[in-house]
């Protein structure tokens, strides 16, 4: 659950202080399996998808600085736990990252 808004015309409504719920998938992919046959260890990527989201849980994008100037779009927030999320794993595995607005809107990052 976050705040935000999307202050510019193209946005119609959105452009006002409005609420959005999101659900996050995370979806870790890999060409091969790593020597436990996985491609990574559940346990570690439900952390990791926890520690990046929680910073954004319950606040107002529009005050975090690393948004200041940003259209905080659903797309936009896809790239960026994308990009926090492959910070903190392998680097040869791939990651799609998917907001869902609702069971009509999603967005999705990935490499």
């Amino acid at each position: 659950m976050i705040a935000h808004s999307l202050p510019d015309p193209f946005f119609g409504p959105a452009a006002n202080m409005h609420g959005a719920t999101y659900v996050v998938d995370a979806v870790f992919m890999s060409d091969t399996l790593n020597d436990k046959n996985v491609v990574i260890d559940i346990g570690e990527a439900a952390r990791i998808l926890k520690d990046v989201l929680a910073p954004l849980g319950y606040q107002n994008l529009d005050d975090l600085p690393q948004f200041t100037g940003k259209l905080t779009t659903t797309e936009f927030l896809a790239a960026y736990i994308h990009g926090e999320i492959k910070s903190k794993i392998d680097k040869d595995l791939k990651l799609r990252i998917t907001l869902h607005e609702s069971h009509v809107a999603s967005a999705s990052y990935e490499d």
